[in-house]
C-alpha cells in the first residue's frame, strides 16, 4: 500500500504536539516552583502586601515612597505653611520699617493730589512711619501708575489713583499696566463730582444761557482738561454729546496747569473735579454751571445738577484711591486697610473732605476691585461712542 504524500511529516508533527502537551501538564501540576513576583504599575499607596508583611516597606526590601513617606511630607508641608503664617503675620504687625511713598500720578494742585495730602499725615499716625507724597505726573496718570506697577512688592511705594486709570486701556495704544493684574487694591478714599465752570468773561450765567451760547459758535470755544483721555475729558465729551455742542479740545499736561488757564481766560471752560475747583469758585474767578452727579453737592447746593438744568441723564463722578503693587502679601493689604479706613473715620479728614465737597468712602479691596472692574467696561463703551483714540489731541 502506498504511502500518502505527507502522511509521514503529518504523523511527526502529531507527536511533537502530544510531547509538548504532556510537558505543559506536568509543568502546570509542579507551578510555581519559586517566589512569584507581582508587579503593580503605579505608585505605591498605603498597605503595600509586601513579603515582610508590613505597609511601610516593599517586597524587595526597598523603602518606597509608603505612608511614613506621605506622612512625611504632608506635615513637612504644614510646618512650612504655619511658618509662612507666622512669617506673615510678623511682617504685617513690624510693617512699615521705614517710610512709606503715596505717589500721585497727576500735577500738584489736582484732586488727586489734594486727597493724598489730606490722608497721608493720618496714614503716617496709623502706620508709624512717613507716608511721603511723591507727584510722578505724565501720560494722562501713564506715568505715575506704571511706576508703582512696577514697583517691587515691597510695601514701601503705594498709588493714590483715579479713576482714569480703568480709562487708560481704552485711551492709550500700549498702555503700560493692567488695572486689574498689576495692582493690589487697598480702598477708595474718596468720591468727587465735577463741576462744569466757565471762565467770568462770558456772558452766560447758568447752563441753558451756556448750552445756548456755545451752540450759536460751534468751535469757537475752548475747554481745557488734565489730559487725553481723562476723566474730566470723557465727562466734557458726554456733556458735549448730549447737549449737541461743539467745543475745541485743549489738553494739558495736569489739572493744575489747566485750571490756571481757566482762570486766566486762555480757555473757557472745563469740567474739573470739585476738590481743584471749589477755591477758585469761592473767589469768583470761575463760574459754576452745574454739578455731573445725580444729587447737588452739599457744600454748593445753590449749583443744579446738569441733569436737572438742562442735560437729563447726565451722571458722572471721579473716584480717588490707594493701591499697591501686585504681589503685596495679604496681611500687608489687610494692615494698610486698616489704617486707610482709621484714616477716612477721623473726625477732621472727614471733614476737610467734606468741606471740599468730597464723599469719604473707605470700602474692602474686594469692592474696590469690582468698581475697577466695571469702570473698564463704562469707559470702553464711552470711549467709543465719543470717538476717541489713541491719536486724539
Amino acid at each position: 500500500m502506498k504511502a500518502v504524500p505527507g502522511t509521514n511529516l503529518l504523523v511527526f508533527y502529531a507527536f511533537i504536539a502530544c510531547l509538548i502537551g504532556a510537558s505543559t501538564a506536568a509543568h502546570a501540576q509542579g507551578y510555581p516552583t519559586r517566589p512569584v513576583r507581582l508587579i503593580v504599575p503605579t505608585a505605591q499607596r498605603r498597605r503595600t502586601g509586601s513579603r515582610r508583611g508590613g505597609w511601610c516597606w516593599g517586597g524587595d526590601g526597598a523603602r518606597p515612597p509608603g505612608l511614613w513617606r506621605c506622612a512625611l511630607q504632608r506635615l513637612a508641608i504644614a510646618l512650612v505653611a504655619a511658618a509662612s503664617l507666622a512669617a506673615g503675620a510678623s511682617f504685617a504687625q513690624t510693617y512699615p520699617t521705614k517710610p512709606v511713598r503715596l505717589i500721585v500720578p497727576t500735577a500738584p494742585g489736582g484732586g488727586t493730589d489734594i486727597s493724598a495730602r489730606l490722608i497721608a499725615p493720618k496714614l503716617s499716625e496709623f502706620l508709624g512711619q512717613q507716608v511721603i507724597v511723591e507727584n510722578r505726573a505724565g501720560g494722562n496718570t501713564a506715568v505715575g501708575n506704571e511706576f508703582v506697577a512696577k514697583s517691587p512688592a515691597d510695601c514701601n511705594t503705594l498709588l493714590m489713583g483715579i479713576s482714569s486709570i480703568t480709562i487708560n486701556l481704552h485711551t492709550q495704544s500700549k498702555p503700560p499696566y493692567d488695572a486689574i493684574k498689576d495692582f493690589a487694591p487697598i480702598t477708595q478714599v474718596v468720591i468727587v463730582p465735577l463741576v462744569l465752570a466757565s471762565h467770568p468773561s462770558l456772558p452766560p450765567r447758568n447752563l441753558k444761557e451756556l448750552i445756548a451760547f456755545t451752540r450759536a459758535r460751534p468751535g469757537q470755544l475752548n475747554y481745557g482738561t488734565g489730559s487725553v483721555g481723562s476723566n474730566p475729558h470723557l465727562a466734557m465729551e458726554l456733556f458735549l454729546a448730549m447737549a449737541k455742542l461743539k467745543v475745541t479740545h485743549v489738553p494739558y499736561r495736569g489739572i493744575g496747569p489747566a485750571m490756571i488757564d481757566l482762570v486766566a481766560g486762555q480757555v473757557q471752560l472745563m469740567m474739573a473735579n470739585i476738590l481743584a475747583a471749589l477755591p477758585h469758585m469761592r473767589n469768583t474767578r470761575i463760574l459754576a454751571h452745574g454739578v455731573s452727579s445725580a444729587n447737588r453737592s452739599t457744600v454748593i447746593p445753590e449749583v443744579p445738577t446738569i441733569a436737572e438744568a438742562g442735560v437729563p441723564g447726565y451722571e458722572v463722578v471721579q473716584w480717588f484711591g490707594i493701591l499697591a503693587p501686585a504681589g503685596t502679601p495679604n496681611e500687608v493689604v489687610s494692615r494698610l486697610h486698616s489704617a486707610s479706613i482709621r484714616a477716612l473715620q477721623d473726625p477732621q479728614v472727614k471733614q476737610r473732605f467734606l468741606a471740599d465737597g468730597g464723599e469719604t468712602v473707605g470700602n474692602s479691596p474686594e469692592e474696590f476691585a469690582a468698581i475697577i472692574r466695571s469702570d473698564l467696561q463704562k469707559w470702553g463703551k464711552l470711549v467709543k461712542a465719543a470717538g476717541i483714540t489713541p491719536d486724539t489731541r
